[in-house]
Formats: C-alpha cells, structure tokens, sequence
C-alpha cells in the first residue's frame, strides 16, 4: 500500500497543469461536483518561491499505510471537509497541524480535527502550509503568514459557492500551527503579498491548542522559534513573532487549550495570550489542564480529554453553531 500512495504522490506533483486546472474548476463551479477531502492547490503561483529541485516532500505513515505526517512542504494545499448538507450550519474552520514548523502532524492534528467539526455541522478546510526554508522561498519568515493569509481570503472569496457564511470563518492551530492561527489572528492585515482583491483575511475567531505563541527566550519552543526566524533572529523580530505582544483591539475572540505539564511548549505561552486578549478586552477563554503533555490532539486519556466538548459549548455560546449547552 505504501509504494502506490508514494507513486500516486509522484504522479501528482508531475501533473502540476491538471492541478491548476482542478482549482480553477473548483472555484468556478462550487464544491458540488467534488468528492469529499478533495485537496486543491492553495496558490496559482506561490509568492516569493524559489525553486529548488531537491527539497521535495517527505511523508510517514502510519501501521495501515496512510499518511501521517508531511515535511519540507514547499506546494501548499487545502484539505477539503465539507459538512454534510443536512447538518451544515454555514461556519467554516482553516486548520493549521504543527510540527514546530519542520513537519506538519497532518492526520492527528488536521483531519481527525476536520471530520470531528464536521459532526458539528462545520466545514473544514486542514492548510497544508509551506515549511519556512531559506532554499524555497525569499523571506522564510513570512511564507507560512502568505499561506493562512491567502487560505482565509480563499474561503470567504467563496463563501457564497461553497454555502459558507462569510462572518463565520475560523482559523485553529496546534502547537506550531497555533503560532500561526495567531500570528494570522494579529497580522491579518500585514501586506505581505499582494492579494488578487480586497477581499479580508481576518478569522471571526480563533482556537489555539497548545499553541506557541511566544518566540522570547524561556517561553518559546526552540525548535519553532529557529525554524522560523532563523539561527540569530533580531530582537524586532522576536518581538514582532511574539503574538502575545501584537494583540489589539481588532484580534478575533479565541477558545484556548493548554495542558500545564506540556514539557515542549510551556503553559505560559496561553496564558500570556489570554491576559493579553483580557487587557484588550477581547472575548476569550481559557481552558487549563492539570495532565495531557504536548500534542495529545482530540484527547484520548487525562483531563484533557473533554476539551471538544467545551469548545463546541464555547461555538454554541457565541453562536457560531446551533445547539443546546451540555456537559456529555
């Protein structure tokens, strides 16, 4: 089973014309004549790429043959999970994996979390966003911010097609992927390409899973603040990617979720965002678990495991979804 995914992914990147025309067909026609978990290319042509024949796309697997995890992603994509008709309530969500911007956990963290918000009545739409490299593009410390960007503008731009209420698009992150929902929830109107219309990239709101948020010294995760801005990043630069430190009064409200025995990403990094958003007077909340560790996910054990359940009270609250507050 390995060998023919590995050929079929060969196959695809070869045939880069017959992707340009499946998005084109798709944001012209609607999602209607498309099977579910379609993937699209997110970019006609990638802002800022450098072309480099080596760096090419990395995959694991898990015990069954189906991918798991992606590495030096340089051709992002959007993952496609649509509500089913009869329970869509027109709210959408960009999912970000992490992976301390090496790799992306795209299954655990991307498609488990999409079919989950399915139930839910939500679309999904899991972004298969670039790896920051010096060897595929100009300034690696803005092409993932492009990539959510441009994912947020893609789904409102189609709103109307894919029966989506263009007021109710989220973006979700895990871990290095909530550094980028937030540097997306802080930066949405930092010019850091030049879209095809005005069309607006901020999210209605956030959820952050055991996000980085910070890049200062004694709080950040090493390996997300390195991969990111390099080896000996300026202290502007530090400053500018601590997204705890760029909150203002125009940042969406955010459902948080942190474990406080997280070994890899400290549990501070969701605090300081959270009492950043409260000095903003930001709606937010904040869950704070005693055990889970790092990447536990939809949560399968320890006292993280009825976070789902709170953020779909949170998006019945704040009337992203329809519904009944419950506690099972």
């Amino acid at each position: 089973m390995r060998i023919k995914q590995q050929q079929q992914l060969k196959n695809m990147k070869k045939n880069r014309d017959t992707k340009l025309v499946l998005i084109l067909l798709f944001l012209g026609t609607g999602f209607c004549g498309f099977s579910q978990n379609t993937e699209i290319p997110l970019w006609e042509k990638v802002p800022d790429a450098i072309e480099a024949k080596d760096y090419k796309e990395e995959f694991t697997y898990d015990a069954a043959g189906a991918i798991n995890g992606i590495s030096k992603v340089s051709e992002p994509t959007l993952t496609i999970f649509m509500a089913d008709a009869k329970i869509a309530n027109g709210t959408s969500v960009v999912i970000c994996p992490g992976g301390g911007y090496h790799h992306l956990s795209i299954n655990k963290e991307g498609y488990k979390i999409a079919q989950w918000l399915n139930t839910l009545g939500i679309s999904a739409f899991v972004l298969k966003y670039r790896m920051p490299s010096d060897l595929t593009m100009k300034d690696k410390t803005v092409g993932p911010l492009q990539d959510a960007q441009e994912a947020l503008r893609m789904v409102r731009r189609n709103a109307e097609k894919w029966k989506l209420d263009p007021n109710k698009i989220g973006i979700m992150g895990f871990s290095a992927g909530g550094h980028l929902a937030s540097s997306l929830s802080t930066k949405f109107l930092e010019k850091v390409y030049v879209p095809v219309d005005n069309t607006s990239a901020r999210p209605d709101f956030s959820i952050l899973m055991y996000p980085v948020i910070s890049m200062q010294g004694g709080m950040t995760h090493k390996g997300s603040k390195t991969n990111l801005l390099g080896e000996n990043p300026s202290a502007t630069l530090v400053e500018k990617y601590s997204n705890d430190k760029q909150v203002n009064a125009t940042t969406p409200k955010t459902f948080i979720v942190h474990a406080t025995d997280d070994k890899a990403v400290p549990v501070e990094n969701s605090i300081n965002y959270y009492l950043a958003l409260k000095q903003n007077k930001i709606p937010v909340e904040l869950h704070l678990f005693e055990n889970g560790g790092h990447g536990f996910g939809l949560g399968v054990e320890g006292t993280n495991k009825n976070w789902s359940k709170a953020c779909e009270n949170w998006l019945i609250s704040n009337e992203f979804i329809p519904g009944t507050l419950g506690t099972k």
